[in-house]
């Protein structure tokens, strides 16, 4: 009687050769363009690239494609950003500024506004660690940008959440949390004003 052997279990295959997604491909289309927005590569290289990018099969054949860039996530590994508003107060943005993963923003006397209007962020989630204290903290988002309060006691001076749940795809999630403190915190999309300010200075960084 001849035994029957059991099939040998197929190998898995090496990262390198799994196959990429429609996912995959738009986040190496994501770190391209940011790369070229950067200066790291020109915009013929940018087209050969991307031409590349949205014809790979595998995870290897992408990853080749961005082996010479930083990694996306580096940003999330650098210290956090701390603002302090002191007696004058303090602010970041509206131009263009590099966001970790991290901020704390203490109000102080003076009161501390965070702007993120014009940032270029490839995070997918950035945490603001907010205390209110005397004057408050203000925050300012994109409308492609949600933000998750849950994490936050809105203290004596209270939390007031203006924003909508409307997220774009490839945006980050704002996760506040922190305290209102007596100055509060607030959160929101730009206002009327300056949304003007943005529309007039649409290249402004």
């Amino acid at each position: 009687m001849t035994a029957h052997l059991p099939e040998p279990s197929p190998r898995p295959a090496p990262s390198g050769d799994i196959r990429a997604s429609h996912d995959d491909r738009e986040a190496v289309v994501d770190q391209l363009r940011d790369a070229a927005a950067e200066g790291r590569i020109d915009f013929d290289e940018l087209d050969t690239r991307l031409e590349q990018a949205l014809t790979s099969k595998t995870q290897g054949e992408l990853a080749a494609l961005t082996a010479d860039l930083p990694p996306v996530d580096s940003l999330a590994n650098r210290p956090p950003l701390v603002l302090k508003g002191g007696m004058y107060g303090a602010s970041r943005g509206p131009g263009a500024w590099e966001v970790p993963g991290r901020v704390i923003a203490h109000g102080g006397v003076g009161g501390v506004k965070l702007d993120f209007t014009r940032v270029e962020c490839r995070l997918t989630e950035v945490v603001v660690e907010a205390y209110g204290e005397t004057s408050g903290v203000t925050i300012v988002i994109p409308d492609s940008w949600v933000a998750d309060t849950g994490g936050m006691d809105p203290g004596v001076g209270g939390l007031k959440d203006e924003t909508t749940p409307a997220r774009l795809p490839g945006t980050p999630l704002l996760r506040l949390t922190g305290s209102g403190g007596a100055g509060g915190v607030v959160i929101r999309h730009p206002s009327r004003r300056e949304r003007r300010k943005l529309d007039g200075n649409p290249t402004q960084g």
